[in-house]
């Protein structure tokens, strides 16, 4: 364990992305358009309600937005990072000397991968003190925050694999990318059009509201199904009952991606140096 988190690819990647100025203004304006969207939130809010104060309804829908924001990030910045980490050396033919290293691939890929996902942890805990500014007013618990916060990083970590596992496989970086997002697009968007598609034929078909075990399944492994049950707890007692399937979304969710990052993890370790073979 102490060869894996003191591995040179690791050391020298964070060096590189935390001592890069473009880092840390990406993350200034970040933050800026975060304090811009939680005080005019807030200001436009008690001015149109006529009360005068900040309400903890109000304050569990700002909650709601930002938990959506930072899901948006998520899902965007993630391929950005991780889709051409391998190619990127392959590109710039330095995948070679690194290979000649005595780091396994293991160490390799997993120190790639940690630098992208520590400098999406940084941006997500610089954004902290915003994000909870909703404890001031009500309607959320630390608790709730803290369990978002998981299943943040679980999906950083899953999307991550799958750009890894894409750059690695792949040998041109702006493909790799297109894949990774078409990738994070067919589980964010097409698995929830999925399951209203098939939500709407069993609806039709029995004369009311009702799914299928596959329709549980897609807005199981959904990022966007998953974020409403957790900032509304209950809320997937709705899908549940449609479907008869006595099994939370969180649960499904978390098996879903912990078995889709070890296996993308997996494949990346063991073509790493198939494909550099290949290529000589």
């Amino acid at each position: 364990m102490k060869q894996v988190f003191s591995n040179p690819v690791l050391v020298k990647e964070i060096k590189l992305r935390f001592r890069s100025p473009k880092s840390f203004i990406g993350i200034l304006f970040y933050l800026i358009a975060m304090c811009i969207f939680v005080f005019g939130f807030i200001l436009l809010t008690t001015q149109f309600s006529g009360t005068g104060y900040f309400r903890p309804e109000e304050s569990f829908f700002m909650f709601t937005m930002l938990t959506y924001i930072q899901l948006g990030l998520i899902l965007f910045i993630t391929p950005g990072l991780t889709a051409g980490a391998i190619s990127s050396e392959r590109e710039k033919q330095t995948l070679n000397i690194l290979l000649t290293t005595a780091q396994t691939s293991f160490q390799i890929i997993f120190g790639k991968l940690t630098s992208s996902i520590a400098f999406l942890l940084l941006l997500l805990i610089a954004g902290l003190p915003i994000y909870s500014m909703v404890f001031l007013f009500g309607g959320v618990s630390p608790g709730q925050l803290g369990i978002i916060f998981l299943y943040f990083f679980l999906t950083m970590l899953a999307i991550g694999s799958i750009g890894i596992m894409y750059s690695t496989i792949i040998r041109k970086t702006i493909v790799s990318m297109i894949a990774t997002y078409g990738t994070m697009i067919f589980l964010s968007a097409v698995t929830g059009f999925i399951y209203l598609v098939i939500t709407g034929m069993n609806t039709m078909v029995s004369g009311s509201l009702s799914s299928s075990p596959v329709g549980h399944f897609f807005a199981s492994i959904n990022p966007v199904v998953l974020v409403l049950t957790l900032v509304s707890p209950g809320s997937d007692t709705f899908i549940t009952d449609t479907t008869k399937v006595d099994f939370p979304i969180w649960a499904g969710y978390a098996i879903f991606y912990i078995c889709i990052s070890t296996l993308a993890i997996f494949i990346s370790v063991k073509k790493l140096r198939v494909n550099m073979k290949r290529t000589k």
